[in-house]
């Protein structure tokens, strides 16, 4: 049954004569309590913090000496009591609330200051199961989330970037707090305990292999409030969720103005795309705008991997992403700079081309350290309307499919890297999606269809285009391998491939007319293989 308000008016000065610190983080913290005391605010606190504000010279009073009963159990069990949780729970204008804290020795807390153990932190870093369960937080989210309800009359602190707009406000105020103030701190708060509980929710459903837990939250700190979002009439923000995967939410910005939204969901398609080709196996870049991909290639040199993913389609790369596999050298810097770029990511970046991208002071430049492990485990999210789609990431590579050659004739070994490129490629397509591959790199993509056959022709269109372009005699699908992300549902978007000059073709199969595809494969003298799995991106 619901508890009936009293409906006590909530004051809108309220004065700050006792704070409760109590902070895992204690950036800030001595600062924030010298400043307290100057104001005459009488200081209260517990564990490490204590000794951190003792040592500093403050006058500060252990929880222990309020309670009468000592931390126990490593410090689990400190701030769990009555007379800690009444003084902050108590409704100083109701008169049986006042009475109880008489009777039973309660003093008011008028503002607490809680940071949480770094559970976030400590997950991200691979510690141990018994590690990480020792830092999840009781006692901190217990008060958090006491203070936070009773914000007519407490004032809670979570995030020392809060520390001094507190200060300012108590300065202005004569000492008090207004209720505004105190309504955004609980908001923040209940936030804060909110992204907390989800990020150990999530823990715990990996480390036990739930892949549909009863109940899933998504929680993430505001690393930047956006401009806009996809379009200028829509606010956004961008959240990351502390995991831990190389990529646009861990990158460095090493110059260029704030991304926009629409860069960063480009910027991460390109990069887990690009992440595909593992440096070791060779230079590899990839372009991409409004999140398909316009180009990708491998190269003997880096240099010579954005030339041939450029070549594929240049016009539609103006403006575009670029993403790359290995360390970024000043002579690929030099290639990429003759053309208007919004965003470069890249693993390192060598000073000599830091200098050259510096004299385009607009382009983005970002660096992660690493590339994200195509391979792990994750979870993908969407909105809609009143739910949440979750879904594990595809984390399935080519090379560890079982190719079945279901035609007459088996594909030659050139033609079988070419399927495994342009099945790579397929994999980061909008569907419908087919890509015509040749010697390592993309001839044409076409992408998000609603016809298989239209994403064949437009992707030979663009080849065309492309060979004009560079002067060839013939588009590079001549001879080219062609994948299709989805099987073909009849044979008219094979015939098209063929049409365009592709020779080998890679598909899931799995269509109610796959003995009519091969047939028409067959009838052509085109190699084809199976896959047995599916890529479907919307």
């Amino acid at each position: 049954m619901a508890v009936v308000s009293k409906k006590i008016p909530a004051p809108d000065l309220v004065r700050v004569r006792t704070a409760l610190l109590s902070v895992s983080d204690k950036t800030g913290i001595v600062e924030f309590a010298q400043a307290l005391h100057q104001r005459g605010v009488r200081l209260l606190s517990t564990g490490g913090t204590h000794k951190t504000l003792a040592r500093a010279g403050l006058p500060v009073i252990d929880v222990s000496e309020i309670t009468g009963f000592p931390e126990i159990m490593d410090g689990r069990v400190k701030t769990l009591h009555p007379l800690v949780h009444g003084g902050l729970l108590s409704i100083r204008d109701d008169a049986e609330h006042v009475e109880a804290m008489k009777a039973h020795g309660i003093e008011a807390i008028d503002l607490s200051v809680i940071n949480l153990y770094p559970f976030e932190q400590v997950r991200a870093a691979g510690g141990d199961y018994p590690t990480t369960v020792e830092n999840i937080d009781i006692g901190g989210p217990a008060m958090i989330r006491a203070s936070a309800k009773n914000h007519a009359y407490v004032t809670v602190v979570t995030d020392a970037a809060d520390y001094a707009e507190v200060i300012a406000a108590l300065g202005e105020n004569d000492g008090q707090t207004t209720y505004a103030l105190r309504q955004r701190l609980a908001a923040k708060a209940y936030a804060r305990t909110a992204a907390y509980d989800a990020a150990i929710s999530n823990w715990f459903a990996e480390a036990l292999e739930i892949d549909m837990p009863s109940y899933r939250v998504v929680g993430g700190v505001l690393k930047e409030k956006m401009r806009y979002g996809e379009n200028p009439h829509q606010s956004a923000g961008f959240y990351v969720t502390g995991e831990n995967r190389p990529g646009v939410a861990t990158a460095t910005l090493l110059q260029g103005k704030q991304l926009s939204y629409n860069n960063i969901n480009d910027t991460d398609a390109a990069f887990e795309l690009v992440a595909e080709f593992p440096p070791e196996n060779g230079p590899a870049c990839a372009i991409i705008k409004h999140a398909n991909p316009c180009g990708v290639a491998t190269g003997s040199s880096l240099v010579e991997a954005y030339k041939r993913a450029l070549a594929c389609d240049s016009t539609s790369a103006f403006g575009g992403i670029i993403a790359l596999n290995q360390i970024l050298d000043a002579e690929t810097a030099q290639e990429i700079v003759k053309l208007f770029t919004e965003v470069i990511i890249a693993p390192e970046v060598t000073d000599e081309a830091k200098a050259i991208i510096a004299a385009k002071p607009n382009l983005r430049l970002l660096t992660t350290g690493a590339l994200p492990d195509p391979r792990s485990h994750g979870i993908m999210a969407k909105t809609v309307s009143g739910g949440l789609l979750v879904q594990s990431r595809d984390n399935v590579m080519v090379e560890d499919l079982d190719l079945k050659v279901v035609t007459k004739r088996a594909p030659t070994a050139t033609e079988l890297e070419d399927m495994k490129f342009a099945f790579k490629i397929a994999k980061h397509v909008k569907s419908n999606a087919v890509i015509y591959a040749k010697n390592g790199q993309t001839a044409g993509i076409g992408a998000g269809q609603m016809s298989r056959v239209d994403s064949a022709r437009i992707a030979a269109l663009k080849a065309e285009d492309a060979a004009k372009a560079l002067g060839l005699s013939e588009p590079l699908t001549k001879g080219s391998a062609v994948a299709s992300e989805a099987f073909y549902p009849f044979a008219d978007g094979l015939l098209a491939a063929i049409a365009a000059g592709a020779t080998a073709v890679i598909q899931p199969g799995g269509s109610m007319r796959d003995e009519e595809v091969i047939a028409a494969a067959d009838e052509h003298g085109v190699a084809m293989v199976f896959t047995g799995v599916r890529h479907f991106r919307h």
